[in-house]
């Protein structure tokens, strides 16, 4: 809720949302900015699509990086939950080494093995999702670390973006970062990666709520599929 409230504060330049009790709900959330899949979905999906990408089916071996738990929910833009729709993502591991047998191919030596990669997961009636990763981290012509996001619903592809890390360095030198729009758009493209208190494992948790802007009736996207 204060992620949702602050995208609101931002457009109207006021503490209104704020302390003005009723006014939030009057209000349309904005839309997730649309942003470039990128060359590097996978090419072949990995046989084990959970979302986990920690680890691979039953190895006992996890992937190399910082754990993050990356969360967040599926929503209209007027605020109502999405069930039913599968969001989808994929990242670099951390020696920066993509899913993709265009990148893998030649970095086989490099390439962290037990990392998944790529995941999935379907939303139920409070829109909400949740992912165990890695800390994204930057790659070779994009110094912003970056997660791939894509929203579909049946056979209906609703949006494709990246959750960036909010605050840091690369992102003011990212190409696709600097392309999101103006600094709103920016705002909604990224995340705040906060540590875990007293986690031993140096875990991390990131909170990205995703608002679909074209839906010409909300109504429909909040069906059950089989309605």
């Amino acid at each position: 809720m204060q992620r949702m409230l602050r995208r609101q504060a931002l457009v109207t330049g006021s503490l209104a949302f704020w302390i003005t009790p009723g006014l939030y709900a009057e209000q349309l959330l904005l839309p997730t900015p649309r942003l470039t899949e990128g060359p590097f979905y996978p090419d072949k999906l990995p046989l084990d699509q959970d979302n986990d990408l920690i680890l691979i089916k039953d190895s006992t071996t996890p992937a190399v990086g910082q754990i993050a738990h990356f969360t967040g929910r599926i929503l209209s833009r007027s605020g109502q939950p999405i069930r039913n729709a599968t969001i989808e993502i994929w990242q670099c591991d951390a020696n920066a080494v993509y899913l993709h047998s265009a990148d893998s191919n030649g970095k086989k030596d490099q390439q962290d093995k037990h990392f998944q990669g790529y995941g999935k997961f379907e939303t139920a009636s409070d829109g909400g999702y949740r992912f165990r990763t890695i800390k994204p981290v930057p790659y070779p012509g994009r110094p912003a670390p970056h997660i791939h996001i894509k929203v579909s619903r049946g056979d209906r592809e609703l949006l494709t973006t990246q959750c960036m890390i909010r605050g840091h360095e690369g992102n003011a030198r990212d190409g696709v970062f600097r392309s999101a729009g103006d600094i709103v758009d920016h705002e909604l493209i990224q995340a705040d990666f906060t540590k875990v208190p007293d986690s031993k494992m140096d875990e991390y948790r990131a909170e990205f709520d995703i608002v679909i802007g074209r839906t010409p009736d909300d109504r429909q996207l909040q069906r059950p599929r089989n309605s």
